[in-house]
């Protein structure tokens, strides 16, 4: 009887030699055997790994998480208001607030309630185009800034997104110029449907970089001249300049630029239909991100926003941000997040707008 007649280590080897032990020496010699058939297959053209018992290193995130008691956590260093509003110094320190700011902190009590133990927000404040960057590059757990689940980038590639925590988002623009406002409208009644984009082309569109108004702009709009900024607070500035060129839309997410002019930025104006609602390039959704791999942290974070939508903790936090009269420096000082205050000369530095060549 050969016992090893038509082993899978061996079959198809013709010119491998091997021996068929007798039953009886089979407990003693079978051992021996495979592993020297291992080390001749090689002669054979095939290599094989011995095999080994691999006990491997936890994957589950959260386990580590709860080990060193902090949740790493990326927010824009731009304000995007009312997600994020631009940080103060307060008799606590440094702070930020915003819609956003208080959802990392129901995140983090989520967190504190699935480890048995505090675990604390670590904030940095961090340009929204190196969120993605430094997320892949695992030095954030995961980051929250209005940002639309799903927007096609090269940037974006890796990533996942949690259920939507805010609805009804998506692009739209603003304009300070009348002429600009009224030629849009013209454009809208000859156009016919589907042409929002249409209505823009030729214009000088200012959007931020790396966010969904940069990447819809590449994928789909022909501006006369095209202006990346660095900020949001960088494009008013620009479009408020007196140049020779003059500014002619601010491109961006509807919810803060519909915010903005209606608390800081009086003199712009919300580009509408012919119905009079908000003219709509895209729609989207909010979600936190986090690594593609972070199964059980996206896990805790889908099952902690179902149950601040089915408790209608978020319509409160969307009424109690876009809808009420606050000052917010007074909710950064009583519910803000603090960072390290290192970081403030950054954060005011809302850099510059350049022209983009690409266009």
């Amino acid at each position: 009887m050969a016992v090893f007649d038509g082993h899978p280590l061996l079959k198809g080897c013709a010119k491998c030699p091997y021996t068929a032990w007798p039953q009886p020496r089979q407990r003693t010699l079978g051992l021996v055997f495979t592993l020297v058939s291992i080390l001749l297959l090689q002669g054979c053209g095939l290599i094989f790994d011995a095999v080994k018992l691999v006990h491997p290193v936890s994957a589950n995130e959260l386990d580590a998480i709860c080990r060193r008691g902090e949740i790493h956590v990326g927010m824009a260093v731009e304000p995007f208001r009312p997600f994020v509003f631009p940080a103060l110094w307060t008799d606590e320190g440094a702070r930020v607030t915003g819609l956003d700011a208080e959802l990392v902190r129901l995140l983090s009590d989520a967190l504190t309630e699935r480890c048995g133990t505090q675990v604390a927000p670590q904030l940095h404040l961090i340009r929204f185009r190196d969120l993605f960057l430094l997320l892949n590059e695992g030095r954030l757990d995961f980051f929250v800034s209005a940002v639309a689940r799903g927007t096609p980038s090269p940037a974006r590639a890796g990533i996942a997104y949690s259920s939507s925590y805010f609805g009804e988002g998506g692009l739209t623009g603003i304009s300070r110029r009348p002429e600009i406002l009224e030629m849009i409208q013209v454009r809208l009644r000859h156009g016919g449907s589907g042409s929002g984009a249409s209505a823009l082309k030729g214009l000088a569109i200012a959007v931020q970089d790396g966010t969904d108004a940069y990447w819809y702009a590449q994928a789909f709009l022909q501006p006369g001249r095209l202006i990346v900024c660095d900020s949001l607070p960088a494009a008013f500035e620009y479009g408020e300049s007196d140049g020779i060129a003059p500014l002619d839309i601010i491109l961006g997410a509807q919810p803060v630029l519909d915010f903005v002019v209606k608390t800081t930025h009086r003199d712009w104006r919300s580009l509408h239909d012919e119905q009079g609602h908000p003219l709509m390039f895209t729609q989207a959704d909010y979600a936190v991100v986090m690594a593609e791999e972070s199964y059980s942290l996206r896990w805790l974070i889908n099952d902690t926003i179902f149950k601040l939508r089915t408790s209608g903790r978020l319509d409160s936090m969307r009424r109690r941000w876009l809808e009420e009269s606050y000052a917010y420096p007074r909710r950064a000082s009583t519910e803000g997040l603090s960072f390290d205050v290192r970081q403030m000369p950054a954060h005011y530095a809302q850099g510059t707008c350049r022209e983009s060549s690409s266009r």
